[in-house]
């Protein structure tokens, strides 16, 4: 049966592959207009949903999980204008968690994690659990950004796990 640590570091695996996937191969082809449209998500266009990205989860979680620490960050704030220097920070802070979780003991996983809401309200919850969420988050938000391009008539990105599992298997 894998590990805490080793389920994590495949999430972590998928979530820089996601990422990458997304950003460099469907993101990157849009013109300016499709890409900052608002294209109905929660934070309207996929620039509005690639900066909440970056915030909530390199910002925010990262630094709560990495440092202890919960920055006062608003959910919906532009953080990077540029789209080039926003793709690249996400695509580095994606393979940022992979050492990170190499770097948690075996009991940590069992613990809670400590710290202040976005509200100012402290908080502790489930660290497995909450690192959970911190995958599924990229995981939903990637999902709207690829709604919103297959609205804009390009092709769907395929950014299912089994897919980066194939990919993986057929380099061995």
């Amino acid at each position: 049966m894998p590990s805490w640590r080793d389920h994590f570091l495949l999430l972590a695996r998928y979530h820089a592959w996601a990422t990458e996937r997304l950003l460099a191969q469907h993101v990157a082809l849009l013109d300016d207009d499709a890409y900052r449209r608002d294209a109905g998500l929660f934070f309207r266009s996929v620039h509005g949903t690639l900066n909440h990205l970056r915030v909530a989860e390199q910002l925010l979680w990262f630094e709560r999980f990495a440092r202890g620490v919960s920055p006062q960050r608003q959910l919906n704030e532009e953080v990077e204008s540029d789209r080039a220097r926003l793709a690249a920070a996400l695509q580095e802070g994606a393979r940022a968690w992979g050492p990170l979780i190499a770097s948690f003991d075996d009991a940590r996983y069992d613990g809670q994690l400590a710290y202040v809401t976005t509200q100012g309200v402290p908080q502790s919850l489930p660290f497995a659990a909450t690192l959970t969420h911190v995958f599924n988050h990229g995981t939903h938000h990637r999902g709207q950004i690829t709604a919103a391009i297959t609205a804009m008539g390009r092709p769907c990105p395929e950014l299912d796990l089994v897919w980066m599992l194939q990919a993986e298997g057929a380099k061995r």
